[in-house]
């Protein structure tokens, strides 16, 4: 068990320290690479937590489609980021406010399980030898939680559609393409022939 706190609180240090970086380094492309390494931590404490398929889903999801997306999407766009910067120092009594309450809030969940050890974080029980928490988690989620469920898919189809709406823009002198009138194209509309008379060649 002292093995199992240990890795515990070396992923949980570690998440912590990359988290702390991917706000303060100045690289985006390093942020966002600690900001991968702060997934990986993440998962590694949902395997200590029996909850494999969720620490695979994220190091899949995130780690291996949405990060890689951010980094193209960083260096591709070559961001400036010193007018990012400008306002920091202005802002940065608010942040550390805001920072210390969170702090303070988690400190004060932390400490009143009345100490700072196995009963603030509860082993889970161990599970019988064909036990699939995807199997659970399935059984879970399309039973109890299954209108909640659909909402939330009807929330992100909706944001999806009004993402699409908000960004897309006609504008004039580019050539874009129309399905439905691709669709309704004819051969004759496309294809033309000419008759031409066969001529010898010279010198022949």
């Amino acid at each position: 068990m002292i093995v199992q706190e240990l890795v515990f609180y070396a992923f949980s240090l570690v998440a912590v320290l990359a988290a702390g970086m991917v706000i303060s380094v100045r690289n985006p492309v390093y942020a966002v690479l600690f900001l991968v390494l702060t997934f990986f931590s993440a998962a590694a404490i949902w395997i200590l937590l029996e909850a494999e398929f969720l620490a695979i889903v994220l190091v899949l999801v995130y780690v291996g489609a949405v990060m890689v997306l951010f980094l193209f999407v960083v260096m591709m766009l070559d961001v400036n980021i010193d007018p990012l910067k400008e306002g920091f120092i202005r802002y940065l009594p608010v942040a550390l406010l805001v920072a210390a309450t969170m702090a303070t809030e988690l400190l004060m969940v932390i400490l009143s399980k009345g100490r700072f050890g196995a009963d603030a974080f509860p082993v889970p029980a161990p599970h019988p030898a064909g036990y699939s928490n995807t199997r659970a988690l399935g059984e879970l989620l399309y039973t109890n939680y299954l209108l909640p469920f659909e909402v939330a898919g009807v929330i992100l189809l909706v944001a999806i559609i009004a993402a699409i709406a908000l960004s897309l823009r006609h504008r004039p002198g580019v050539r874009k393409q129309d399905p439905a009138k691709q669709v309704r194209a004819r051969r004759d509309e496309s294809v033309r022939l000419v008759k031409m008379k066969s001529e010898k060649p010279q010198g022949g």
